[in-house]
């Protein structure tokens, strides 16, 4: 317990110190990260929803050994592992269900949250199933609630995060953009598709600037998915799933080994 909560330490000044770890430093971040417990906190983008393979007893949170915190855990075995993100999670549920596992000893937290709060699910049937204008106010509303409400439920969520996990490196991760432009592609107008766009690098702007204030990390999926997009023909994210409608505008397997295990695994 010792060296675990040393490990963590000695990282925490790494970091605050801002040095650059790249190469065998990467390496060596992600042993300090193995020395102690990891926790995956989290929505439905943590829990692997759209990737498959999911783990019986997770029952509707559906989580996935295809999930990135799942596949991080199997590549680096820290001493201890608890996945407790789930489908449909927002903040507050984060707060009420997911924290038990937190504690001195971890040294790793990774979180997705807050497109639930802002209302994704809404948005996405809204934008399919109404016209431009309407698909757009929707979007607009969702915009004012990332003004309005979601920083400070952020910021509570992830204070009581640190006040739980002292010690731990934390990781918040943030969503990719659903479409490449300009592409000839059914579905969705060109106008939707932009304004879709827009939204996602909207809140994970935001979610970026709370996690900077509190010292956490954030980690930067749209690079990843850059190519990956709906219409790119060579996607990782699952359209509208009729068969599945839970699993539309989620990732795949892919998007989970391809997308956010390499900027997570960065990022650890």
């Amino acid at each position: 317990m010792r060296r675990s909560r040393f490990a963590a330490y000695v990282g925490s000044l790494l970091l605050a110190l801002g040095l650059a770890l790249t190469g065998a430093g990467t390496a060596q971040a992600s042993q300090l990260a193995a020395a102690g417990g990891y926790v995956a906190l989290g929505d439905s983008y943590s829990s692997g929803v759209g990737a498959g393979s999911y783990i019986s007893s997770s029952g509707s949170c559906d989580r996935s050994t295809n999930a990135y915190p799942y596949l991080w855990n199997a590549a680096h075995s820290p001493s201890s592992f608890d996945f407790t993100a789930c489908s449909g999670a927002r903040t507050d549920d984060v707060l009420a269900n997911q924290l038990a596992p937190l504690g001195s000893g971890t040294s790793l937290v990774s979180i997705s949250i807050g497109g639930n709060d802002a209302g994704f699910s809404d948005v996405m049937t809204t934008c399919v199933l109404q016209s431009d204008s309407t698909c757009l106010s929707r979007i607009n509303t969702a915009k004012a609630y990332v003004d309005s409400t979601l920083p400070g439920k952020l910021d509570n969520l992830y204070s009581v995060i640190r006040s739980k996990a002292p010690n731990a490196h934390v990781v918040v991760l943030g969503y990719p953009r659903f479409y490449l432009l300009g592409q000839t592609c059914l579905g969705l107008s060109d106008t939707k598709r932009s304004a879709i766009n827009g939204a996602a690098d909207y809140i994970d702007a935001a979610i970026a600037k709370v996690a900077a204030n509190h010292g956490f990390t954030f980690g930067d999926v749209r690079t990843t998915f850059s190519g990956h997009e709906i219409c790119s023909g060579s996607s990782w994210l699952h359209s509208v799933n009729w068969l599945d409608i839970g699993e539309s505008y989620h990732p795949t397997a892919a998007g989970q080994s391809g997308g956010y295990l390499p900027v997570f695994t960065n990022a650890a």
